[in-house]
């Protein structure tokens, strides 16, 4: 199993996001079931946040796990202005009320969930750091850090996880973020592995679904990114295997920690197969052939969002 410095956690994760309706409309019934169905397949490690559907998620999620916590990693992230609030939310404050929804007295990981440009990285780090100590949460972490900031946060608290983007399409960690995490020896979860369901084939049926409002998801980006998935189709043919299979089988070559999520058991037990791929060279060489660093078209977040997530790199040019 992999490790996440002191964590060991299955080979994928579960992200939990998409429970609650971020990706249009999910019932808490089926919901349940799904975790329920990930927890018996053999996946321990969960994923979930503060800002997933204002609570709902964290709620949820420890609903399910409510008579299944043994052997599991619960992780959760805050950020310090929810939605563009002025006011500021405190670390502390952030754990206790996660502590609350998740019913839990010790969260496994918690993460930055995103780097706050008027907060300092260490204040935020230094604050994790004694919940730690204090045994509320296990692990520190943050998300979409960029390699300075990975290491102003390490030097004032040992980090256990990075969470950032990392898929075919979006390749952005790694210029310099994914080694300088492996350099400090902190752990790399890998969310949204299979492009928001871009990679594994998915169409956007929802109106309420948030992807409507992603760069990559309008229909000219589509249709130039679409182009490159005759190439993943060809490799899952080779492999008699599914998109997001091969898409899942490239990121867990990459020794990191993918947290696909789903809201149907039966994706859920197709992406857990994607364990038992072995990607040889060939078919690693094409794929990172037709989805190069930086070619994808569209940016990967709302303008407003993208202000907290590292910049992404520019394509090569001739």
């Amino acid at each position: 199993m992999p490790s996440l410095r002191h964590l060991t956690v299955s080979r994928q994760g579960y992200g939990a996001m998409g429970l609650s309706s971020v990706y249009g409309s999910a019932l808490d019934t089926e919901s349940t079931k799904t975790i329920h169905r990930a927890i018996d397949l053999g996946i321990s490690f969960f994923d979930t946040a503060t800002g997933y559907g204002a609570g709902h998620n964290e709620t949820l999620l420890g609903s399910a796990i409510k008579d299944r916590r043994a052997g599991l990693t619960i992780a959760s992230k805050f950020v310090h202005h929810p939605n563009g609030e002025t006011a500021t939310v405190h670390p502390r404050d952030a754990v206790h009320a996660s502590l609350g929804r998740l019913g839990l007295e010790h969260i496994d990981l918690y993460y930055l969930h995103r780097v706050d440009p008027s907060i300092p990285i260490e204040e935020s780090m230094g604050e994790l750091g004694r919940l730690q100590d204090e045994g509320k949460i296990g692990g520190v972490g943050v998300s979409e850090a960029d390699a300075d900031q990975l290491r102003r946060a390490h030097a004032v608290h040992p980090l256990t996880a990075l969470q950032s983007e990392y898929s075919l399409w979006t390749r952005d960690v790694e210029v310099d973020i994914l080694a300088t995490a492996r350099e400090l020896g902190i752990g790399f979860v890998a969310y949204s592995p299979l492009g928001r369901g871009f990679l594994a084939g998915s169409e956007i049926i929802d109106a309420n679904d948030r992807r409507h409002a992603h760069p990559r998801f309008r229909p000219d980006a589509v249709a130039a990114n679409g182009r490159r998935r005759q190439v993943l189709q060809q490799v899952a043919d080779r492999f008699n295997a599914t998109l997001a299979q091969i898409s899942l089988a490239w990121v867990l070559s990459k020794d990191v920690v993918p947290i696909p999520g789903t809201r149907h058991i039966a994706h859920l037990e197709a992406n857990w197969a994607a364990n038992h791929l072995q990607l040889d060279a060939q078919s690693v060489s094409e794929l990172e052939a037709a989805f190069t660093l930086g070619s994808t078209v569209g940016d990967r977040y709302p303008a407003e969002q993208l202000k907290l997530v590292p910049a992404s790199p520019q394509p090569a040019t001739a």
